[in-house]
Parts: C-alpha cells; sequence; structure tokens
C-alpha cells in the first residue's frame, strides 16, 4: 500500500495545489499509465524532485488526487448524517447530490472507470482502502441508522442499499447518450428526475403492493 508523504513545515502548499491539478488534468486526459511524471511536473510548473519530495510513487500521487476530489462526497455525507428531518428526504437530496458530483466530475469519474477496466484486480485494493472505502463505509452506517430509526426496512442489507443507490448513478454517467435515444426514456436529459424515479423504486419496490408481504 502506497501513501503520500507528509509534506514538510517549510514547503510551499501552493507547489502540492499545482502538482495535485497538473496531474488531476493529465491523468483524466490520458489515463494513469500514459502520463510520465516529467509531463505534470512540467505542467505544475515544478521539479520532478519536488513531485516526490510530497508524493513517494506516481501511484502515490494519483491515489491523493483521487482522495483529493472525493471530499466533497464525504462533505455531502456529513451533511446527510448530520441534518434533521425526514430521512428518505434526506437520503434523496443526498444521491441527487452524488449524481451531480458525478456528472460535474465527469473528468474523473471517466479516469476511474478506465483505470479499473485496465487495472481492476490491482487497483481496486488501493480505491477501497485509500480513496472510497471511508465514505462507503459512512454511508452504509448511515443506512444502517435510518433502519435502527425503523424509517428503513431492517431486513435489508445496508451494504446492497449503499451499491445500488452509487451502481445507479454511475450506470447514468454511462449510459445517458444512449439512454436519450430510447423513446420511453424521459430522465435522459434531467438527472434530478432519474435520481427522483431511481430512489422511488429501490425505497418501494416493483411488486403491487396487496403482494407484499
Amino acid at each position: 500500500m502506497q501513501t503520500a508523504k507528509t509534506a514538510s513545515t517549510n514547503s510551499d502548499p501552493s507547489s502540492v495545489e499545482r502538482i495535485l491539478a497538473a496531474a488531476e488534468t493529465l491523468f483524466a486526459e490520458q489515463g494513469f499509465d500514459a502520463v510520465p511524471m516529467n509531463a505534470i511536473a512540467a505542467r505544475a510548473g515544478v521539479s520532478k524532485a519536488n513531485i516526490f519530495h510530497h508524493f513517494s510513487t506516481k501511484n502515490a500521487l494519483y491515489l491523493a488526487v483521487l482522495s483529493s476530489a472525493s471530499k466533497e462526497s464525504c462533505t455531502r455525507l456529513d451533511t446527510l448524517e448530520s441534518s434533521e428531518g425526514n430521512f428518505v428526504e434526506r437520503l434523496a437530496h443526498y444521491a441527487a447530490g452524488h449524481l451531480d458530483s458525478i456528472l460535474n466530475h465527469s473528468h474523473l469519474a471517466r479516469l476511474v472507470l478506465r483505470d479499473l477496466l485496465a487495472n481492476g484486480p490491482d487497483r481496486g485494493k488501493d480505491l477501497a482502502e485509500q480513496v472510497l472505502g471511508r465514505n462507503f463505509a459512512k454511508l452504509v452506517e448511515i443506512i444502517r441508522q435510518g433502519q435502527s430509526r425503523q424509517e428503513l426496512r431492517g431486513d435489508i442489507d445496508p451494504a446492497m442499499v449503499a451499491v445500488m443507490l452509487i451502481a445507479a448513478n454511475v450506470y447514468f454517467f454511462e449510459a445517458r447518450d444512449v439512454l436519450r435515444h430510447f423513446p420511453d426514456v424521459d430522465f435522459a436529459d434531467d438527472p434530478h428526475l432519474y435520481s427522483a424515479k431511481m430512489l422511488q423504486l429501490m425505497l418501494h419496490g416493483i411488486l403491487r403492493r396487496e403482494n407484499k408481504e
């Protein structure tokens, strides 16, 4: 497992920001494997040695870029957890915000999906442990709290709920250019409508009410 080095107190914080910004742009444009460290250094206006002062390896820099991008999702989870009111309404607000975040940062979403397709067995562990795992665990715990307050069914696996919510948003991101050409689909260009319909389906299912146990 590789992690970013901690910058010394005498280092320039702006250089770290420039390195992260340059790496994010180049990784998103070309993919992780295709980007040399020299190109990141040139774009950031620093030496390659300066990059390695802050990040032990190219992989550590890549994971730092993704971790920085995931802070927005962490903030949304904090809001979901701390807000008062109806849990279902708060969950709907989170789901719509999560989809907005994916669409607004489409270059990073494409980067991660492309990387997982190419390097899934090797990359998955790093992403789970250093980038995505904490937010996923927090979402599961928040759903579990909704179950404990009897606002959600207690017999459903909260991890499965979290997976379905995230997967539905990722699918929309990947497929909306196709979905908008299906005549029966009225939500391809309306992410919030899609999110509302998706959550309604998750919460109520497709069985007729009299057939539900």
